[in-house]
């Protein structure tokens, strides 16, 4: 099974991860992970003093640091693993990822970096599972 790990670098992605490694007989063995992250844009305003390549180059190296532990972390337990990154609106994103991949299952944190918009449930995690029809599994 394709399992879809959005991540941000976060204690919750990192309490996330490590939920998933000690319990592995939840979720059985033999999957596929999916890393993924996105990297909010700049401003349109901001944007127009750079040219695309150094966009690209700025949302990937952002990526990068927010997909590095993640990464590291992953291979250490010798999951199979494919990492990828977007940027723009993480929840919008997600849900766009999950519906061209198709995973049987999202497991994320229940907050992140941005974790003021909801007291019980991140705004992120609230609006993936607004937007997606995947089971999800939210670690707290």
């Amino acid at each position: 099974m394709k399992i879809l790990l959005p991540v941000d670098g976060s204690k919750y992605t990192k309490r996330m991860l490590s939920y998933i490694a000690a319990h592995d007989e939840l979720l059985g063995g033999g999957h596929e992970f999916l890393l993924f992250t996105v990297v909010p844009r700049l401003t349109s305003r901001a944007a127009e003093f750079f040219d695309r390549r150094t966009l690209d180059s700025y949302y990937q190296d952002e990526a990068d640091k927010a997909l590095r532990a993640a990464r590291v972390f992953a291979e250490k337990h010798g999951w199979t693993l494919r990492c990828a990154h977007a940027s723009g609106h993480a929840a919008e994103e997600i849900a766009a990822y999950a519906k061209a991949q198709k995973p049987g299952l999202i497991v994320m944190g229940t907050h992140g970096h941005s974790a003021l918009g909801n007291a019980v449930l991140g705004s992120v995690a609230q609006g993936v599972l607004a937007r997606c029809t995947v089971p999800m599994l939210l670690i707290h």
